[in-house]
């Protein structure tokens, strides 16, 4: 069995449309108070955005884009790109000032361009205030020296997606609570024929949530307090020993994954055990009807957090999406009646509603969305956004963050040890080499 990526994101809005409260459905559709901005005569605006992996994500935003031409007048054209495209056309965009006026763009990359943005400090207050607050981790991403690049929209959570029935089999009564019992039943799985498989390559989300994981699970991190490059360390060391041990239980090939690798490889019923968000099993439930096979998998797929390493502690990086406006944009107004429309209360949280479990709310006001327990294996994600550790720690955020991340610092280490490209001294001497570059301190 094959899936391609049309496959992965085969889901419906309509399928999470049932948990959907009906106050959400009938309140109106422009619902601004206190706050309103008038779109420029004659504006229209491009926006660029990721492709979803779950459809229902871009089916809600699509149809709220929709109305909010509908109430205002203005024509929004919606394109999308891969992944692992957003990130260098945004930085083409925000440095020739030319391109899409608005952009969701991943991680601190609003960082690397600041003074090419368009400030949102007054909305993203406004917004804050209205909703409750917005959670710390996704705020730092979208804000520097207390103004707003741009509004925090989600977070991608990312979680252990498993088949129950092989942890079982594998003589495992749950899933394991700690990364030793992980690599344990990791090697178990291996010998009953079912391989786990941990992106080692440049997948944006993946591939960085992996890695990060394995770092800071071992309490190694890769900048201290101060900015100073600190990952050349024994615990970066035990982290990398570690890799190195799991990697023999993955099927081959983990090293060149981007994200939508391990999606396919798990539907098609070649692992066991990957770290993924909510759309794997999305993918098999939606589907299941079509296709007996899925059917049966979506039935015996069972999610949860990922294991906690010798620091002690859940320690996570997950993803986060900032939406951002260039500031070479004619119709900075328009663009922000257009972010404040889809923040408001009847399309976020339809939207939240719709993405089934894939984009967690970045407003704590959405905290309690029906979706996080419309079901079980929602819950594994419901706090992404409140839980996760930003991905400078323990320094802050700002250009050399955003541009290690952008280079695949950390990724590449752990890659080249585990592979045998590097030792692991070598490996860590490489990283610390690279991060250099971008930390000057």
């Amino acid at each position: 069995m094959k899936f391609t990526r049309r496959d992965v994101i085969r889901t419906t809005a309509g399928a999470a449309a049932g948990v959907l409260g009906s106050r959400f459905v009938s309140s109106p559709a422009l619902a601004q108070e206190g706050l309103t901005y008038k779109p420029e005569d004659g504006a229209k605006l491009r926006m660029l955005r990721w492709s979803p992996f779950v459809q229902g994500d871009e089916d809600q935003w699509l149809a709220n884009t929709k109305r909010f031409t509908e109430a205002t007048g203005v024509e929004v054209r919606v394109d999308k790109e891969s992944w692992e495209d957003i990130r260098p056309k945004a930085a083409v965009a925000a440095n020739v000032g030319s391109g899409p006026d608005l952009m969701l763009v991943w991680f601190d990359d609003p960082h690397q361009y600041p003074d090419k943005l368009h400030d949102v400090t007054e909305l993203g207050e406004y917004l804050g205030s209205k909703y409750g607050g917005w959670h710390d981790g996704p705020k730092q991403y979208a804000t520097r020296e207390g103004k707003f690049l741009g509004l925090p929209l989600a977070t991608i959570g990312n979680a252990i997606v498993y088949r129950e029935s092989w942890v079982k089999e594998a003589g495992f009564s749950e899933f394991p609570k700690d990364t030793a019992g992980l690599l344990e039943l990791c090697k178990a799985l291996q010998a009953k024929g079912h391989p786990a498989g941990f992106t080692h390559g440049h997948g944006v989300g993946d591939g960085n949530n992996y890695a990060h994981w394995l770092l800071w699970s071992h309490g190694g991190q890769m900048v201290d307090e101060s900015g100073k490059v600190t990952i050349n360390s024994p615990e970066t060391l035990k982290a990398i020993e570690y890799a190195q041990e799991l990697y023999k239980t993955f099927i081959p090939g983990t090293e060149s994954w981007l994200d939508v690798n391990n999606n396919r490889a798990f539907l098609a019923g070649e692992l066991s055990v990957i770290a993924n968000g909510i759309s794997a099993y999305n993918t098999a439930k939606i589907n299941k009807d079509n296709d007996p096979k899925l059917a049966e998998m979506a039935k015996d797929i069972r999610t949860t957090n990922l294991p906690i390493g010798p620091v002690g502690k859940s320690v996570e990086l997950f993803q986060v999406t900032t939406a951002v406006i260039f500031d070479y944009t004619p119709y900075p107004n328009a663009a922000k009646a257009y972010l404040q429309f889809m923040f408001e209360e009847p399309q976020m949280a339809q939207w939240v509603t719709s993405s089934a479990g894939y984009c967690c709310q970045t407003l704590k006001a959405f905290d309690n969305n029906p979706v996080w327990t419309a079901d079980p294996n929602n819950a594994a994600y419901a706090k992404a956004s409140a839980t996760l550790r930003p991905n400078g720690f323990a320094g802050p955020l700002g250009y050399a963050s955003a541009a290690t991340m952008a280079d695949y610092v950390l990724v590449d280490m752990f890659a080249k040890a585990v592979t045998g490209q590097a030792t692991p001294q070598e490996a860590m001497e490489e990283a610390e080499k690279r991060a250099n570059r971008y930390y000057r301190v």
